[in-house]
């Protein structure tokens, strides 16, 4: 796993072998960040990633030059490992969050310009976390929401969908505000 571009591009990421997480893969990462790329200006943005896992997503948009992304993920393994890789690379814009997401979503009160989820593929009812974004008003106007999911899984009837992008086995519904 690798940092793919920005001032970390090219850094791995060696997550310890006690992490659970099913990491985004390089090329679906690589391919999301691409089409990211022609929507937003990265170095413009406060982000918010859920489910973070080991961290992936939240490095790639710190070394693009986000102004802000905040890290939410429960597992205290996981966190850790999101903390001290953070302080290793000097990533002083990223800020892990050990929470539980679906909690996290209901009670903040910041608005973020993007907000990506990758909740657990098997996880039961992760898919209720687009309306708790959209109903609890988290995103900024014009603000993207990235919802990664298995292909079992669609959401083009959603109000706020914007398009579907698939690589692999990796899904990401793209919504906005």
């Amino acid at each position: 796993m690798r940092i793919v571009s920005g001032t970390l591009g090219g850094r791995v990421i060696n997550p310890p072998k006690n992490l659970r997480a099913r990491p985004t893969t390089d090329f679906a990462k690589e391919n999301l960040f691409n089409v990211l790329g022609n929507m937003i200006d990265f170095e413009e943005i406060e982000v918010l990633d859920l489910f973070a896992g080991t961290g992936s997503i939240s490095y790639e948009f710190a070394s693009r030059g986000a102004q802000s992304v905040t890290s939410v993920e429960i597992n205290a393994v996981h966190y850790n490992f999101i903390r001290s890789t953070a302080k290793s690379f000097g990533l002083n814009n990223l800020h892990p969050v050990k929470a539980n997401a679906f909690l996290y979503v209901k009670s903040c009160h910041k608005q973020f310009d993007v907000i990506f989820s990758d909740a657990p593929y098997d996880l039961e009812g992760s898919e209720q976390i687009i309306d708790s974004v959209f109903g609890n008003e988290l995103l900024k106007d014009d603000g993207i929401f990235i919802f990664e999911h298995s292909k079992s899984k669609s959401f083009d009837s959603h109000p706020n969908f914007v398009q579907m992008r698939s690589y692999g086995s990796v899904q990401f519904t793209i919504f906005k505000k």
